[in-house]
């Protein structure tokens, strides 16, 4: 601590995660309706998961999640933002991809737990980010997604990084 002291603190050791702002032509933003035990409800989210494959790159963790989640598959992945969610309480790191070319998958992917009651919807990518500045969608991952898509395509989706963007937090992933 400053001035050389010390002091206890929990915190939370986390794997690092991925999540997807999929983007149509249309410019419409795809989003997971997932029920959250924490906090008890169902809430508005970015296709999304944890990097819980040993090895695996980010952005191959970013395309496994779009499937298993959406069934959707991207032509084309680039880094949106990278954040700390709770830096104050936990080392998770979420890397946010922006996916467009996006096209379904040969099959459905079979969904247990928590998303087996998942539902998805398309959102105008204006009406996501009235919904986040209204506050109906909480998720920060998805509040953040939605902010920096709609920044990305106000400059003409220009100045993204590349899929494999170094990584500070996660430098093991790209």
């Amino acid at each position: 601590m400053p001035g050389g002291r010390t002091a206890l603190r929990d915190w939370v050791v986390h794997p690092g995660a991925v999540g997807v702002v999929a983007v149509d032509d249309a410019d419409r933003v795809l989003l997971v309706h997932q029920y959250r035990h924490p906090v008890g409800r169902e809430l508005w989210e970015l296709p999304a998961g944890l990097l819980d494959v040993d090895g695996e790159l980010a952005v191959v963790s970013a395309g496994r999640e779009l499937a298993e989640e959406a069934d959707l598959r991207a032509a084309e992945f680039e880094v949106l933002v990278d954040l700390l969610t709770t830096p104050g309480a936990s080392n998770e790191a979420i890397r946010l991809y922006l996916a467009r070319g996006l096209t379904p998958t040969d099959a459905p992917f079979e969904r247990h737990d928590e998303e087996a009651t998942m539902t998805t919807r398309w959102f105008a990518l204006d009406e996501a980010v009235d919904r986040v500045l209204a506050g109906e969608i909480e998720n920060a991952a998805a509040a953040a997604g939605i902010l920096a898509a709609a920044a990305a395509r106000a400059r003409g989706w220009k100045g993204l990084r590349p899929a494999g963007a170094p990584w500070t937090a996660r430098p093991d992933r790209v």
